[in-house]
């Protein structure tokens, strides 16, 4: 006898894959632990992060938002000053270095640089360049809506039960004094410098090093607080290296997913689910993706999402009765993805 016999049918391609049907494939995780209805969730992340809050809004569970709209803010403005994406208005953190960074300036740890953007008379933050489409109307009113941003976050990980994180890029844009920016300064917003804008592609190791310190940092705050790693199956809008898009956007995702994983094995309290192997695999033949072969189609995100909740059933049976909850209201907008906007420089 050898150890492959004792394998249950899952383990086996042709089994688990081949003769099924791709809406069959089942049993892709156990989870760790339990998500209930009462359990508060902060998402934060790229742009496939945004998806997860809406789904356990949708179910009824208990996504975490501490910072609000204005009340009488329209349904397409709260998309579009990005309220309601994430648990607070940070934007999208596509990095763990990134994500780090948040950390240290919400515990203080860190001072937020002074650094802002000005155009036309309007000023934009450079860390969230996209949160006032149009710019802020003065420095202290840029400022001051930091600081509710600051507060939030660190609420966001303060008040929550389990923090789910969507790894997106290894690509990032740093100022040689050595804070990192959300998207390549000129893009967006502010003016592109060489002397002082710093491309980098982050490697396994530094990957690694910045998420266990982030992690670290976070169950400082709550001791109790649990941790879902996901990462984006969406692929780069384009490269800042000297590689095909295509290569690029493997090698950076295939670096998330080794951290990913490798956190999820040994750290008790980290999960990790697989959203990007259910979009990416030759399995599901790329019929979740839109013709451009980059966005993910609303099918895909619901098929992703329900096999979240169907392996949450798999390990720990039928979840109890849905809490009363809010209804987030929805805009004609997708995702926000200051990453998109890269599209735009192409030549062709």
């Amino acid at each position: 006898m050898n150890p492959y016999e004792s394998q249950p049918a899952k383990a086996f391609w042709a089994q688990a894959v081949g003769r099924r049907s791709m809406f069959d494939i089942d049993e892709l995780t156990v989870p760790k632990f339990r998500l209930l209805p009462r359990h508060r969730v902060s998402t934060y992340g790229s742009c496939f992060a945004q998806h997860f809050g809406r789904a356990l809004v949708s179910r009824g569970m208990s996504w975490l938002q501490t910072e609000m709209p204005p009340k009488r803010l329209s349904d397409e403005s709260r998309k579009r000053f990005n309220y309601e994406v994430f648990s607070s208005r940070t934007g999208n953190i596509y990095t763990t270095p990134l994500l780090l960074q948040w950390l240290k300036w919400a515990t203080g740890e860190a001072k937020m640089p002074d650094e802002i953007w000005e155009k036309d008379g309007r000023f934009f933050d450079p860390f969230r360049p996209a949160v006032e489409p149009s710019g802020f109307a003065s420095v202290k009113e840029l400022r001051a809506s930091q600081a509710i941003t600051l507060e939030a976050f660190r609420r966001s990980v303060t008040e929550s039960d389990v923090f789910v994180f969507t790894l997106g890029l290894t690509e990032r844009w740093v100022n040689k004094q050595g804070y990192e920016y959300p998207v390549c300064p000129g893009t967006l917003a502010g003016t592109f410098n060489p002397e002082d804008h710093i491309f980098e592609n982050l490697e396994y190791n530094q990957v690694l090093k910045s998420l266990r310190q982030a992690l670290k940092i976070m169950r400082k705050m709550n001791r109790k607080l649990r941790v879902i790693l996901t990462v984006s199956p969406v692929p780069l809008t384009a490269t800042a290296s000297d590689k095909h898009v295509l290569v690029a956007t493997m090698h950076s995702k295939s670096v998330l997913r080794a951290v990913a994983g490798q956190l999820a094995k040994s750290v008790r309290f980290v999960d990790y689910f697989p959203s990007y192997e259910i979009i990416n695999s030759p399995a599901f033949k790329g019929a979740f993706f839109e013709p451009n072969m980059r966005s993910v189609h609303q099918e895909g995100v619901n098929f992703v999402m329900s096999s979240f909740f169907k392996c949450q059933e798999e390990k720990f049976g039928k979840a109890p009765p849905k809490r009363r909850h809010r209804k987030i209201k929805q805009s004609k907008v997708d995702v926000v993805c200051e990453e998109e906007l890269l599209g735009a420089f192409s030549s062709t």
